[in-house]
């Protein structure tokens, strides 16, 4: 059974992370974008599910260390805090 599936039975929110296909280039930066709105709306375990990938995971490093950058320079406490956070797992 689908994660999906038992989400709606729940009644909670189906979360959903578009993605590009898993060779492009702007994968791995999409997968990093994933996992922190995933762990904003508090469904990090459907963004693993959808990237392939664990919130922390060192591959992603570097593009969240450019979201952190960027989210610095735009006043995003939010998305400054999930970053940070992202980075300290890995």
């Amino acid at each position: 059974m689908s994660r999906a599936f038992v989400n709606e039975d729940a009644g909670g929110d189906v979360h959903r992370y578009p993605l590009p296909p898993r060779d492009d280039p702007g994968y791995d930066e999409a997968a990093a974008r994933a996992l922190l709105r995933g762990a904003d709306v508090g469904d990090s375990l459907g963004a693993e599910a959808a990237t392939g990938y664990v919130f922390g995971e060192r591959a992603l490093r570097p593009h969240v260390q450019r979201i952190l950058e960027r989210a610095r320079q735009d006043g995003d406490e939010r998305l400054e805090q999930l970053a940070e956070r992202f980075l300290r797992r890995g």
